[in-house]
């Protein structure tokens, strides 16, 4: 079977989807954590949650697609080493994806508090009440979400520079519109 040349319309949605969410997520995050505790806050933390979860969910799927269809292949005058560097750096970006949600669950049940997706689904407590390690991973999740967008900027600059500097439509890949080069 052949490497297609672009991902499928599916791979290429649920890359957008997440990338959104995290652009919603990760600054309402920053803004809710400096809040004083008022209904507001306590809204908004819901929202960041659900963010947390739905980004979650999209992210499994897109592993489960990843099992289940070959993506395109990066083109050939990409270095190895580039190209080592690229799949390490999809592989700590899933990590993220999945693992900062689950630290923020985690906190949530060390903190005592519920996580109630879309108000409507109470997920089970993974934890404990326990303060000390509640705050533990607070710490723990506000870092990888700093790692995170570390990595989310290295990507976008990688994309960035294959497609202005490069011009080796590696971009085209997940960006459907772009003509690719005949």
């Amino acid at each position: 079977m052949a490497t297609p040349h672009r991902y499928t319309t599916l791979a290429i949605a649920l890359h957008w989807m997440v990338a959104a969410l995290i652009f919603c997520a990760f600054p309402l995050g920053l803004y809710m954590s400096d809040l004083k505790l008022s209904p507001l806050k306590l809204q908004l933390v819901s929202y960041h949650k659900w963010l947390g979860v739905t980004i979650f969910l999209l992210v499994l799927l897109r592993l489960v697609w990843r099992a289940t269809h070959t993506p395109p292949a990066l083109p050939a005058s990409i270095a190895a080493w580039q190209q080592r560097a690229a799949h390490g750096l999809h592989h700590l970006l899933y990590v993220l994806m999945l693992g900062i949600p689950v630290s923020g669950w985690l906190m949530s049940s060390a903190k005592g508090v519920p996580v109630v997706y879309l108000g409507l689904v109470r997920l089970p407590d993974l934890l404990s009440k326990d303060k000390a390690l509640g705050n533990a991973l607070q710490t723990l999740h506000a870092s990888l979400n700093y790692v995170l967008l570390a990595l989310v900027f290295l990507h976008i600059a990688a994309a960035l520079k294959h497609q202005f500097v490069d011009r080796d439509d590696t971009l085209s890949r997940m960006l459907p519109p772009l003509k690719r080069k005949s």
